[in-house]
């Protein structure tokens, strides 16, 4: 199967990172332990919090494979990461390998430092990746970066809490469907979706979640037309759908009390408390919730129902890869480690660790238990790019999140939500 590719912001995750922060400086190059340069190498990557261990174990399979090489992996709080890296690296002291994100919207992004001269071509590393994974890590036609996982950009839900309440939600279930059933979970005292309301970027993602079927189901393209001015958010039909349902959705009382007005503790919280049958993030958080749960509860990741009048498709993403410092002294060993990043077995293994979708997947058995219900929208590639690919800043995508929550409040109509996200365009 192949992936669009989508640009989220980092920020848009529906779980706090830990709070932290490691500014140790990262040096290019090392000692020379061999070889025509130094086989020493510095690696920085983003974590939101100490348990995630994926691309620490990418760097000790890839030394364990290459005797001789030593890779410094160095931790950054996912919360100070674009501003340290992009610091580091205008600075000339950035690390030989970094953690990027693809496309353009942010400071440390593959557009950005490519553009820059910050970043080392890496020729060759796009071979047996799906296009559409590899097109944000490439800039004026040069291959820059590579993609270390794919996710999707849906609903984190608890499918046996849902069912014992009497509540069916499948892949294959419409928006009616759901409201349908919210009042139900209501009479119990639960709700089918916990919503920080008060979070730009939790009220963002949903947004966005309902618009990959209303909006880019029908038109994959719709971000090619905005730029060229064929078409502004306040005149699409497909944006007035996406956020009716969100007013629909509030309306049925589908989400816990006080919505409007929640933080991410309303997540944590209803979660744990059994109170909220799902919520919306990237499907990594399925991995990281039942982790923690040691067991004790079995997520699924689904994608958001479709209005009437639109086809569901599955919002998915493959914003986040690794990049080389064009300043390395060791510019072979970097371009190797990047590829070998993407190699079957090791992103696999990545995509394991992280909860994830491995590069290049191409079978139901590739695949974690919690994404079987959705094996079939990703093998008939009913999917589609998370929206935020292609828009040119990161404002367009707070006016949305802050808009999402003044309709919950009654303090915004679509009207004035669409119109801010054309403003921000500009």
């Amino acid at each position: 199967m192949t992936f669009p590719k989508h640009r989220r912001p980092a920020a848009a995750v529906a779980l706090p990172a830990v709070a932290g922060l490691l500014l140790a400086a990262c040096g290019g190059g090392g000692s020379d332990s061999g070889g025509a340069e130094p086989q020493t190498i510095t690696f920085s990557y983003a974590s939101a919090n100490t348990t995630e261990m994926a691309y620490e174990t990418l760097a000790k399979d890839y030394m364990a494979a290459h005797p001789g090489v030593t890779i410094k992996a160095n931790r950054v709080a996912l919360n100070a990461y674009n501003s340290t890296l992009t610091t580091q690296v205008q600075a000339g002291n950035g690390p030989d390998v970094m953690y990027i994100t693809a496309g353009t919207g942010q400071a440390a992004s593959i557009g950005q430092l490519a553009k820059a001269g910050h970043l080392l071509e890496v020729p060759g590393a796009a071979t047996g990746i799906p296009e559409a994974e590899m097109a944000g890590y490439s800039y004026n036609g040069k291959v820059y970066g590579v993609p270390s996982a794919t996710a999707i950009s849906g609903i984190v839900y608890n499918d046996a809490l849902a069912k014992q309440n009497g509540v069916t939600i499948t892949a294959g279930s419409t928006l009616s469907d759901v409201i349908g059933q919210c009042a139900k979970a209501k009479a119990a005292g639960k709700s089918v979706f916990g919503l920080a309301g008060s979070i730009p970027e939790n009220t963002g993602i949903m947004a966005m979640e309902i618009a990959s079927s209303t909006v880019y189901g029908a038109t994959p393209a719709w971000n090619a037309d905005r730029a060229a001015g064929k078409v502004k958010f306040a005149d699409t039909q497909g944006w007035k759908d996406a956020l009716q349902a969100v007013l629909d959705l509030n309306a049925a009382g589908c989400f816990q009390d006080g919505a409007a007005g929640a933080g991410f503790d309303a997540l944590t919280n209803g979660s744990s408390q059994g109170k909220l049958f799902g919520f919306f993030a990237p499907s990594g958080a399925t991995k990281d919730i039942m982790d923690a749960a040691h067991g004790a509860v079995k997520l699924v990741a689904l994608p958001f129902p479709a209005p009437a009048g639109s086809r569901t498709y599955m919002a998915v993403t493959s914003d986040l890869g690794l990049a080389g410092n064009k300043k390395t002294k060791s510019p072979a060993l970097v371009q190797d480690f990047i590829k070998f990043s993407v190699t079957p077995a090791e992103a696999k293994k990545f995509a394991e660790a992280q909860g994830s979708i491995p590069i290049g997947a191409t079978k139901a058995e590739d695949l974690l238990p919690q994404y079987a219900g959705v094996a079939d929208l990703l093998s008939s590639e009913q999917y589609r790019p998370y929206g935020t690919d292609g828009w040119p800043n990161g404002q367009i995508y707070a006016a949305l999140g802050q808009g999402v929550t003044g309709l919950l409040t009654g303090q915004k109509s679509i009207d004035d939500v669409l119109k801010s996200m054309d403003s921000a365009w500009g």
